[in-house]
């Protein structure tokens, strides 16, 4: 049985290199981050269930296993076991483990002692796979968090290998959008995710293809979302569908900032142009 191990937030690229030569993963229900540097834990790609989920699907599966993906709680205790503790560990829980696959900065062990020579060194077979390069650089978590910050959108779906998604809470609008002819699903996204530059997106979701808002609605004024809120605007939904309590949306184009309109006319005008702009060649 061959075990791929890591976070593997996003499941990008590169980690589903690792993955695609495993049988098993072994990773994390939180961010190691949370114990060794709680005021510095990054923004996530996805929440912890899509990120299970994900990763289960990138496995390879040449053989069975009971438990594909195995994610420990990451813990002070945890975090303090030495390589050798850790090794045993491993033996125990994966007695027919053949190699354990992991990426080239991997470590594991207090303190990030452990290598993938360290447990070469313990009798284990470790293959290190190689970063995936995309421009000039590894893909990498970090460099895709940066680019969807920054609103690169572009530049976050060529490193993930595919349109970045997720997965927020529906909830009832204010029906503003109804009277501009343009009714909207209404979405919370988790908190624990990152930051979205404010603005218009075109989008794909699972009732169809729709152009987004990810904002405040400023331009209503006291009426505005006293926290960014995404509202979707469905271009070819079924004729009649009940509205799911929670919908996957996947941002395939950045289209404009969010910005304040002077009157609700003219922000009419402007999502007729995004609409047109949202999935022109």
């Amino acid at each position: 049985m061959n075990l791929a191990v890591g976070f593997f937030d996003g499941v990008h690229l590169g980690h589903r290199r690792i993955l695609a030569q495993a049988d098993a993963a072994l990773t994390f229900l939180n961010h190691p981050a949370t114990v060794f540097a709680p005021d510095r834990v990054p923004p996530l790609l996805m929440t912890t269930t899509e990120r299970l989920a994900a990763i289960g699907a990138a496995l390879a599966k040449r053989m069975p296993v009971a438990e594909p993906v195995r994610a420990l709680p990451f813990t002070s205790e945890l975090a303090a076991l030495p390589p050798d503790a850790f090794t045993a560990r491993l033996r125990h829980d994966y007695p027919d483990l053949d190699t354990v696959f992991c990426g080239p900065n991997w470590t594991y062990g207090a303190n990030g002692t452990g290598t993938a020579e360290t447990l070469r060194a313990a009798g284990f077979r470790v293959e290190t796979v190689p970063f995936v390069v995309l421009d000039g650089a590894p893909v990498s978590s970090t460099r895709i968090r940066a680019a969807l910050a920054a609103g690169r959108l572009d530049e976050a779906n060529a490193l993930l290998g595919r349109p970045y998604a997720v997965v927020g809470t529906t909830f009832p609008g204010k029906g503003i959008g109804r009277t501009l002819g343009r009714p909207t699903i209404n979405l919370r996204l988790p908190k624990e995710l990152v930051q979205l530059p404010l603005g218009v997106y075109a989008v794909e979701t699972p009732l169809g293809r729709g152009v987004a808002n990810y904002g405040q609605a400023p331009t209503l004024g006291a009426r505005a979302w006293p926290e960014p809120v995404l509202e979707v605007h469905l271009l070819d939904a079924p004729s009649a569908f009940t509205v799911p309590e929670t919908l996957s949306v996947s941002f395939t184009r950045f289209i404009r900032r969010e910005r304040t309109f002077a009157s609700l006319a003219e922000l009419q005008a402007q999502i007729a142009r995004d609409v047109a702009a949202a999935f022109s060649p």
